[in-house]
């Protein structure tokens, strides 16, 4: 597909982003997963143990899927058809939310990994537009915007929640509280706004061609153009490293985003409306931050953004996890917001830089398969130490460890010869 610039087009792909923070802070990070350890399941350290255990499956299968749907996707010109079938199923099942009351936590979970499931591979068919649709020079500011623009999004939502839902006297729509109708019904508002705002990338993104190829296009047949792929990434020797590195560092990230309101709730007893507001304060600074740091992307480099936001993570992790007043843990929040939004923008605009032509959403695939292959490990170990030691305390110092181990990988990563090697372009297959 041939790069564009128009500017509506570029609009379009951050409106999804706009779209989808609504479920990423509401329903993952803040109020659901709160409401889902503080009053479905029995308590809040077998709900926290539960949570890490389906955020570990989501993962898993998130991982296993990526790849061979973003080559199914390059080959038969799929992408724009996937984002819309992914996006539609996630909306659905975040409805679906709204009718799991106290006590049945299988039922709540069995929904929440179905919707983040559709959710998460809705983002690896969105991802895949960057390079198509941003040149070389303005990659990493277009990707930040797109994150400041998502944590507006996210913002928003979280205010018409709180005001109309959890911390009205009076919930909306005649809501009652005493079967927390109130706080379920978040979830169809949530469906609601990524609905409507997917809207415009849904109908405007352009639909890449299929390519040329010689074998019937299938799941098995994707599945052998991945091991093909994977043999062949010693010629694509930087981004395997990135991918490496960014497979240790997102899984502390992906842990932080899983646990930061369940954390806040039992540590420190955020009540509902201290969590929301809590994560209005995180979404102002995550704004901001992606903003500004779009533009030093391009002047720096992503590698050395994203070296910047992992020593932050730390700095916030031992600020967390060490003092005992809740005014720390506002800064720590704090830390977390204007660092993630760089983190994951330089993230996905290196890996714009470094994907080879022809090979978008396959590579995009291996990106997202970075992000989840082992991100149950976070998120599991988390659970597993809290449930042991009866402290989300000790869970939550662990995440420090990933921001560590996956900055030292990251050193190892050549940014420009990972950029020279993604402009030479890769010839379409003709087989398997």
């Amino acid at each position: 597909m041939p790069k564009t610039t128009n500017r509506k087009t570029i609009i379009s792909w951050m409106m999804y982003d706009f779209a989808n923070s609504s479920f990423a802070n509401n329903v993952t990070t803040f109020i659901y997963a709160a409401f889902f350890t503080k009053v479905i399941a029995e308590n809040e350290i077998i709900g926290t143990a539960l949570w890490s255990r389906g955020v570990g499956i989501i993962m898993l299968v998130v991982a296993l899927l990526s790849p061979p749907l973003g080559a199914l996707s390059d080959q038969g010109g799929y992408r724009k058809r996937f984002l819309i079938f992914f996006t539609f199923l996630a909306v659905i099942f975040t409805a679906l939310l709204y009718f799991p009351q106290q006590g049945q936590a299988t039922y709540a979970l069995t929904l929440y990994i179905l919707a983040c499931i559709c959710f998460e591979m809705g983002i690896v068919f969105y991802n895949a537009f960057l390079p198509d649709i941003a040149p070389p020079e303005r990659i990493g500011r277009i990707s930040g915007q797109a994150w400041g623009v998502g944590y507006l999004g996210g913002l928003l939502s979280m205010a018409v929640l709180m005001v109309g839902f959890v911390s009205a006297e009076t919930p909306w729509f005649g809501l009652t509280k005493e079967t927390h109708e109130h706080i379920r019904a978040t979830n169809i508002g949530v469906a609601i706004w990524f609905a409507i705002f997917s809207l415009p990338a849904l109908f405007y993104l352009p639909a890449p061609p299929a390519r040329q190829t010689g074998d019937k296009l299938s799941l098995a047949a994707s599945y052998r153009r991945i091991l093909q792929t994977f043999r062949e990434l010693q010629r694509y020797r930087e981004i395997f490293k990135l991918l490496l590195a960014r497979l240790v560092y997102n899984d502390g990230l992906i842990t932080v985003f899983a646990f930061g309101g369940i954390y806040a709730a039992g540590t420190f007893g955020f009540t509902f409306e201290e969590v929301l507001f809590f994560g209005i304060i995180v979404n102002i600074a995550a704004g901001i931050g992606a903003w500004c740091f779009g533009y030093l992307d391009d002047r720096l480099g992503g590698k050395l953004t994203i070296q910047i936001t992992l020593v932050g993570f730390v700095i916030a992790a031992i600020v967390a996890v060490v003092p005992q007043e809740k005014i720390w843990f506002w800064i720590a929040g704090i830390l977390v917001g204007l660092f993630a939004g760089p983190n994951q923008s330089a993230s996905r605009s290196l890996m714009g830089r470094f994907v080879p032509q022809n090979k978008e959403t396959e590579f995009y695939g291996f990106y997202a398969f970075s992000g989840k292959a082992t991100a149950f490990l976070g998120p599991l170990l988390m659970g597993v130490i809290t449930q042991a030691s009866g402290s989300q305390r000790f869970g939550m110092a662990t995440v420090g460890l990933f921001f560590i181990v996956g900055g030292l990988l990251l050193r190892t990563v050549d940014e420009q010869k990972g950029i020279q090697m993604g402009r030479e372009k890769t010839p379409p297959e003709t087989d398997a």
